[in-house]
């Protein structure tokens, strides 16, 4: 679907866009992919890796503009909405910037396509976003509603939205194993909680995931990828084993367990084989056969959370996965 196709990343110097330009690149040979990031300097420093490339071109924008962003969305045909405020800690400290990006933005951005006829558009959620216990994470679901919502009014412009929702990304820039690696040589390393859980995923899982709803989706969807969990006092160990593990407690708006499929969505998922797909609950789409395709219904009291999940990453596991990416950890 994607080949030969103009795509737009938002927030495309962050993590997920280092993984997904190239792999969309090699994989799909699009005929243009355009970076739009509200940051000079990161389109900058990424703008040496494409020297070259005429296939790769950067868009100086900000989601909250929705002027910059009908004019960057000209000539789309497919868009992956990455750009958003998500540490936890800043967004509870500075909500109403946290509220302009990842509400107003989702809302500027949902217009921007369906008035520049883009075809179909993938937007990035969280496992915060499921029952959110604070600001980054109820603004995510706020986001969610609007991407769903916005298949309902796109009207003879024919453009889709979707979702796809995950947990937390391995090694990229801000997470917990570059930070346990840069603490590792203190002997010492900060335990939230032993008890705490988190659901584990790569940056390549993520893209992945994304091409699937490109590929399947009709509108409306919330596609979570199966993946496994880890105790966080695990990951600690597998970062360095001799290190004393240090409870700080949890901080404002962190949650002692992740979920990315409540007791309430239940009713309207699926399961398929490496992934669940949350159907609209508006307009009966939830019963929509094209959007059921093959999936099973799961059972009506079934959840989705890095504590009860049947899939668990190993210590050894994950310190063969640190050995294998050392060098890229942390970097993006």
């Amino acid at each position: 679907m994607l080949n030969q196709g103009s795509i737009l990343i938002t927030g495309g110097t962050g993590s997920f866009g280092h993984a997904f330009v190239p792999m969309t690149l090699a994989k799909f040979n699009p005929r243009r992919l355009v970076i739009f990031s509200r940051d000079e300097m990161k389109q900058w420093e990424m703008a040496k890796i494409y020297a070259g490339d005429p296939r790769v071109r950067f868009f100086i924008g900000d989601v909250r503009d929705k002027d910059r962003l009908e004019r960057a969305l000209d000539g789309i045909d497919f868009v992956v909405h990455a750009a958003a405020t998500k540490i936890v800690p800043i967004a509870e400290y500075n909500p109403f910037e946290c509220i302009k990006t990842n509400v107003n933005g989702a809302m500027n951005l949902i217009d921007a396509c369906i008035d520049q006829r883009v075809k179909r558009v993938v937007a990035l959620s969280t496992d915060k976003a499921s029952s959110p216990a604070n600001l980054y994470g109820a603004s995510k679901l706020a986001s969610d509603k609007l991407f769903v919502a916005g298949n309902s009014y796109s009207g003879l412009h024919k453009t889709s939205f979707s979702v796809v929702r995950y947990g937390n990304v391995m090694g990229s820039r801000g997470s917990v194993i570059p930070l346990f690696l840069s603490l590792a040589e203190q002997g010492e390393l900060p335990i939230t909680d032993p008890r705490m859980t988190r659901f584990m995923i790569t940056l390549e899982q993520g893209v992945s995931l994304v091409w699937r709803a490109f590929e399947d989706m009709v509108g409306g969807e919330i596609y979570v990828k199966k993946i496994p969990s880890m105790k966080i006092s695990d990951i600690a160990h597998a970062v360095s084993p001799e290190a004393r593990q240090k409870v700080i407690g949890i901080r404002p708006g962190e949650k002692l367990h992740e979920q990315m499929i409540s007791i309430e969505d239940a009713q309207h998922t699926y399961a398929y084989s490496d992934y669940y797909k949350i159907l609209p609950a508006i307009h009966n789409w939830s019963e929509d056969p094209e959007r059921i395709s093959d999936g099973l219904k799961v059972p009506s009291e079934f959840t989705y959370c890095s504590d009860n999940n049947a899939e668990w990453m190993s210590i050894e596991t994950l310190k063969q996965w640190i050995e294998q990416n050392r060098e890229k950890i942390g970097k993006i």
